[in-house]
């Protein structure tokens, strides 16, 4: 999703999973796979709830979630929604490519 459009413009976005890729001294390549990382502006690495904030705050249609996210205990509850996410993502995933298995076996 945020390949194309504003977010295309704005980010250099990195496939982490690519050999000979280069990241920040603090973070292997198992810890960069784990999660989402984004080096801010300032330089600062920030991963998960935090760092889908750190992109919505240059996306001008995001913005809004990036306020919302900046209410006192907002990205707390993010991060944990995140990680709740991160244990059901392999099988949603597996999920769907079940269900595109059946779209595409539809005359």
């Amino acid at each position: 999703m945020y390949s194309s459009g504003d977010a295309a413009e704005a980010f250099r976005l990195v496939d982490v999973s690519e050999p000979g890729v280069v990241l920040p001294p603090s973070l292997d390549s198992e810890q960069a796979m784990a999660r989402f990382h984004v080096i801010a502006e300032d330089g600062r690495l920030v991963s998960g709830a935090a760092a889908f904030v750190e992109v919505w705050r240059h996306l001008p249609g995001w913005r809004w979630a990036a306020r919302a996210a900046s209410v006192p205990g907002a990205t707390p509850v993010l991060e944990i929604a995140y990680r709740l996410f991160l244990h059901l993502r392999p099988t949603l995933v597996k999920l769907f490519i079940v269900a595109q298995r059946l779209r595409s076996a539809l005359p």
